[in-house]
């Protein structure tokens, strides 16, 4: 199913079950005369007000993340935590309304009997629309083809079981193996494409969606050879359970219809705290742009009169999932400074840099137009800086796990701005390709906090680099 179109009947489903629960609990409190009544309620305001309510909850916990092949008791179970932290706040505000009308104390317990309803009705709505959508699969549609890495007894019990689960949605297109001599074998009339080391050209060709690692315990170093040729951020890579400690802390197990596999890599941010990150992002995105208004002012004219040129410079750079965006900057550098010798880095003493260009570079204004970035979605204040495509393209192909950096959105700043320096060497990308996969497996609300903080200290004592 298409993942718009699912996040659609999901939210249509939750958008009539929701006010549905309301009018039967409208009609249990109201009309049956059985509870006091100081004045008659109103039905249609309260309603929609509920729905949104519950609709900014659910959006905060990630019920309406797209959907593949989970376990349908993992979703009653996410909303009931979810109704359960709902119902509790919504007892809150009751409790203190109560209090300050001295209603009847009997009254604000009905909020539970609503609450009972609600999951009655969500749930089987929500049962109703994966069910369905469980079908589906089982039927054909909405599957994702599926490589199987190794050619071994056990990649065969994953096929056999793949195969018996339908309801995974997973289709066996063929293997990848680890050994050339096993090129051109089949399985159950799946073959061997080629081995592990022409993987991405497999993914390619056969439309890959999915890939399952079996491998035996003697070829476990194929496994970071596989991931780092693999674009992880169009492709779901999982693993067999017996390779767990082989990347510890950077999986997650699941369980699906019995069937045990491996996330590898999987974002580990709650859906919560990414919307709370965003918010965050918006909120002091804005104040920045505002408070530091004189001063962006002020350094627009200061590079109109120190060199000719645009004030601004814009450049390509590789986002979240590869998309490609627009940085937006203060010019420091002398117009076309890459013309004769094509994409560089940036070093410390750049000749290239002007005059106003090394100061605004030494106090960070140059980074203040990005906030405009923050503001569009392309960044957020704190994640891995954006690099050109032409020097990601370059730097995957020699660092394993490089376009790992894609899976988060760029930042402002990062772990690796706080603790590094300036790209001048291939190794000071690698040690910051350390700091920056640190960050994306540790990423928390709490560990941005603590990046801008340290970022303010970075300024003011003139330590670190955002180039």
């Amino acid at each position: 199913m298409n993942k718009r179109l699912e996040k659609v009947i999901i939210i249509t489903t939750d958008f009539l079950t929701i006010n549905l629960a309301w009018i039967v609990y409208f009609f249990f409190r109201v009309e049956t005369g059985w509870f006091e009544l100081i004045t008659r309620p109103e039905f249609f305001l309260p309603m929609f007000a509920v729905y949104f309510y519950w609709l900014v909850i659910f959006s905060f916990v990630g019920m309406y993340r797209t959907w593949f092949a989970s376990s349908r008791f993992d979703e009653l179970s996410t909303l009931f935590k979810a109704s359960f932290v709902g119902i509790f706040l919504l007892f809150a505000v009751i409790f203190y309304d109560d209090l300050a009308h001295n209603a009847p104390s009997g009254n604000r317990l009905l909020i539970f009997i609503y609450w009972g309803i609600f999951l009655t009705f969500v749930s089987i709505g929500r049962l109703t629309v994966r069910s369905v959508q469980r079908n589906l699969l089982i039927k054909g549609y909405g599957r994702r083809n599926t490589l199987l890495v190794g050619f071994n007894p056990k990649a065969n019990n994953i096929h056999n079981s793949v195969k018996k689960y339908r309801a995974l949605g997973l289709d066996i297109a063929g293997y990848v193996a680890v050994k050339e001599e096993n090129v051109g074998k089949e399985y159950d009339g799946k073959k061997v494409f080629d081995t592990y080391m022409n993987i991405a050209e497999v993914i390619e060709r056969e439309n890959i969606k999915e890939i399952i690692i079996a491998l035996e315990q003697h070829e476990d170093d194929v496994l970071i050879n596989v991931i780092g040729r693999v674009d992880t951020t169009q492709v779901k890579i999982k693993i067999v359970p017996d390779l767990y400690d082989i990347v510890s802390g950077q999986v997650r197990t699941s369980q699906i219809y019995g069937f045990p596999l491996i996330d590898v890599m999987p974002q580990l941010m709650p859906e919560w705290e990414k919307k709370v990150k965003r918010i965050m992002d918006v909120i002091i995105s804005s104040i920045i742009l505002v408070i530091t208004s004189p001063v962006i002012l002020m350094t627009m004219l200061a590079i109109k009169l120190d060199s000719k040129g645009p004030v601004f410079y814009l450049q390509e750079r590789m986002g979240l999932n590869g998309e490609v965006f627009s940085i937006i900057k203060f010019r420091s550098m002398w117009e076309d400074a890459e013309k004769a010798s094509g994409p560089v880095w940036s070093q410390k003493d750049d000749p290239r840099i002007t005059k106003v260009g090394k100061f605004i570079r030494r106090v960070r204004i140059d980074e203040l137009p990005q906030m405009i970035n923050v503001l569009k979605g392309e960044m957020s204040l704190v994640g891995p800086r954006p690099e050109r495509p032409y020097f990601v393209e370059q730097l995957s192909k020699e660092i394993p796990l490089y376009k790992r950096r894609l899976a988060v959105r760029p930042g402002i700043t990062g772990w690796a701005q706080v603790k590094h320096k300036y790209d001048e060497t291939i190794d000071d990308v690698k040690a910051k390709l350390r700091y920056d996969l640190f960050y994306i497996e540790s990423i928390s609300l709490r560990m941005d906090m603590k990046i801008l903080f340290r970022t303010i200290f970075v300024v003011l004592f003139g330590k670190g680099h955002y180039e």
